[in-house]
């Protein structure tokens, strides 16, 4: 067998390096898109996607050397290189059901950190095979470049350069070209080309392997017919529009009555838009006290700051209610305000910046009446926002009588829940709290300020109300807010271990939705749980 020609002069060898350097960050980046919609983006999946994969390229190297040292043979590495094509071009046609299919096995077997366990088996299962192959790269060409010592560290050396280069754009081109522009599958398509072509170009210099590659050329040609699709919730039919952003998975469905936005498959509705007017029937209804506790005889005349912005429903929704309001809104997702534009109807005089929360309150000298913090997603809760820092910016962005409204959007129960955390967080920073549990769901809405009447304010200002509506959600709110006790649950930004707090209430929630079926399964078998779903 001639396998001398494409590898004389070593070229060959460094792109191989190169181009499997950039593929491995590419499905690094790949895997933490693909699990996002299903578990979160939150620092625990991303901890289990690179522990994963450094376990994987651990095993590869260990495997690859010994396996060069053994049979020095090109045409062993290309050959893993090729299977690990193929099975990267059949993780957009096959990923999702392996997610889905592992979560309701562990859902009815795994009693916590139901969270961990099934994105670091999903995880296992889709990525440590294809990453264990290329882990061998390194160590093979190792020993197909190096001829003699005396050149064996600089070989090595520019064999580790252009792994790390080409590790640099796989991570770079995924985040900022190819998945803004063609979504997660084809980029998973487009990595598995790179590394079919690679090798084929040696397949084809060689002389050989016409069976393997024309199989495996036809395989991923195959994949690309039924993988090109970006829908992860693809049992979802007539959506008005799903998609991917920089940050997140995006989608729009809509029904007779409302347009709503989620940002995750499993984890509920982001954002909502009434078509025929009306209280939304979630928490934003019990955010609109705000505006009422402030010292302003009317409402209409609040400045209001949205951190978290979303689709605009909680501007919509004041509105709508207190008159033309001077509203502005920061969203770190430029094309969720895309979608609030042309779904959600945000009015164009509505201002949004594209920035971070916490970075536009730094880049700022305004002050409002009200601000809103509501960019806490399922177990996805930014730390740089939870911390006493992060609250007392927040007051220093108030007017003196101002109020802050904060949306948590998980209800513990356990002493030391991540509600806990936050109140007290936020008490240690303002004088006046208070919370509201939202009926029907898991939000709880709190109310902070330095205003000692916040209270009297609402009960006073919702009395003027004209829309008997509102004046009705106003008085339950009013009826059913309590005056928070702070504890020494404080979150500091050198320590908020938010990821951690809101896994253990995800678990909660989780079991909580489960065990009517796990009763099912457990007393009458499998058979009986499949009749009943």
């Amino acid at each position: 067998m001639n396998t001398a020609g494409i590898l004389k002069k070593k070229y060959f060898l460094y792109l191989t390096e190169f181009f499997a350097g950039m593929s491995v960050m590419a499905v690094e980046l790949g895997a933490s898109r693909l699990l996002a919609p299903y578990f979160s983006s939150s620092q625990i999946v991303w901890t289990i996607i690179i522990g994963t994969i450094m376990i994987a390229m651990a095993l590869g190297n260990i495997y690859g050397g010994r396996s060069a040292d053994k049979n020095p043979n090109p045409a062993k590495l290309y050959t893993r290189i090729l299977i690990g094509a193929v099975w990267i071009a059949a993780i957009p046609v096959l990923g999702k059901y392996i997610v889905l299919g592992v979560s309701a096995i562990l859902i009815f077997t795994v009693n916590s950190n139901f969270l961990v366990i099934a994105a670091f088996a999903a995880c296992m299962v889709i990525f440590v095979f294809p990453l264990f192959l290329l882990g061998t790269v390194t160590p093979s060409l190792a020993k197909y470049s190096v001829n003699s010592l005396e050149d064996s560290g600089k070989v090595v050396g520019t064999l580790g350069a252009f792994n790390t280069i080409g590790s640099i754009i796989g991570t770079f081109v995924p985040t900022f070209v190819t998945i803004p522009a063609v979504g997660t599958s084809i980029t998973f398509l487009i990595f598995a080309g790179i590394l079919l072509i690679l090798s084929l170009c040696f397949f084809i210099s060689a002389n050989m392997g016409k069976k393997r590659t024309t199989v495996s050329m036809a395989v991923v040609l195959l994949c690309c017919v039924l993988g090109y699709s970006n829908s992860f919730a693809f049992w979802e039919k007539n959506l008005t529009y799903e998609g991917e952003s920089i940050y997140n998975y995006l989608q729009v469905k809509e029904n007779q009555r409302s347009v709503l936005l989620s940002t995750n498959v499993l984890f509920g509705v982001q954002s909502i838009y009434m078509k025929e007017g009306g209280l939304t029937g979630m928490y934003y209804d019990y955010a609109m006290a705000a505006p009422l506790m402030t010292e302003k005889d009317n409402p209409k005349e609040c400045r209001v700051l949205i951190l978290g912005m979303g689709t605009g429903t909680y501007a919509t929704q004041c509105r709508k209610y207190f008159g033309d309001m001077e509203m502005e809104g920061v969203e770190i997702d430029e094309k969720i305000t895309g979608l609030a534009r042309e779904y959600f109807f945000l009015p164009e005089d509505v201002k949004v910046t594209t920035y971070d929360g916490r970075a536009f309150l730094n880049a700022v000298d305004e002050t409002y009446d009200v601000i809103m913090v509501d960019a806490y997603q399922d177990i996805t809760i930014p730390f740089q926002m939870s911390s006493v820092e992060f609250f007392t910016l927040v007051k220093e962005h108030l007017t003196k009588q101002g109020v802050m409204v904060v949306n948590m959007n998980m209800r513990g129960k356990e002493e030391g829940n991540i509600n806990q955390y936050l109140a007290d967080t936020i008490a240690a920073v303002f004088s006046n709290v208070t919370t509201v549990d939202v009926k029907g769901s898991t939000n709880r809405e709190l109310f902070a300020s330095d205003n000692m009447d916040m209270q009297n304010n609402l009960y006073r200002n919702s009395q003027t109300l004209e829309n008997e509506e509102l004046a009705k959600m106003m008085k339950k709110v009013w009826e059913n807010i309590e005056e928070y006790q702070a504890g020494e649950y404080v979150m500091t930004d050198d320590k908020a271990p938010v990821e951690l707090l809101g896994m253990q209430v995800i678990d909660d929630i989780i079991q909580e939705e489960v065990a009517y079926y796990k009763e099912i399964y457990q007393e009458q078998g499998i058979q009986e749980l499949l009749n009943s779903l």
